[in-house]
């Protein structure tokens, strides 16, 4: 039962990455729950992420899927000037591991991952990488993410952090 519980896991994982890399923007909405959580702690002291989002420093934090979205219609309208032109990504995912499936229909899984960028505007190529924890919503066998936990371990940002970019 676990094994196919984390092959359903990270299939969906690998599906929001493509979605990304591919700026099939709907689409990796849609992966999201309204009720959604997307966060990007910060480092606090340079020895552990901050903890709460509520009240401490956070790279980005949206509580909602509305947050997203808004994002999103930034970056389609060229209402972002930072997200003009668009990067181009390329996401990986490893390691894809269940942390708690006590109920399959919402598994908490971890796993690894690198994302490599390159912006034409200066023709240079960098990349980020780290952890990721989602809870997982499997409904009607459409599995939405409730909440994506991002730890960014080589967190000196060259330029604005984006939500593709992790």
């Amino acid at each position: 039962m676990n094994n196919e519980v984390l092959n359903r896991c990270a299939e969906l994982l690998y599906r929001e990455a493509a979605y990304l890399d591919e700026k099939r923007w709907a689409e990796w909405l849609a992966l999201y729950a309204e009720d959604a959580e997307f966060w990007v702690p910060a480092w606090h002291g340079g020895r552990a992420p901050t903890s709460d989002p509520q009240s401490q420093l956070s790279l980005i934090y949206y509580n909602n899927r509305a947050g997203l979205e808004d994002r999103i219609w930034r970056i389609q309208s060229g209402q972002s000037l930072a997200s003009d032109p668009l990067i181009r990504t390329c996401h990986f995912i490893t390691n894809v591991r269940l942390l708690d499936a006590t109920d399959p229909d919402e598994p908490h899984v971890a796993s690894h991952w690198q994302v490599r960028i390159y912006r034409p505007f200066q023709r240079r190529s960098s990349s980020y990488f780290g952890f990721y924890e989602h809870l997982l919503r499997f409904q009607k066998d459409q599995p939405k993410i409730v909440r994506k936990k991002i730890i960014v371990l080589n967190d000196e940002i060259e330029s604005v952090l984006d939500i593709n970019h992790v």
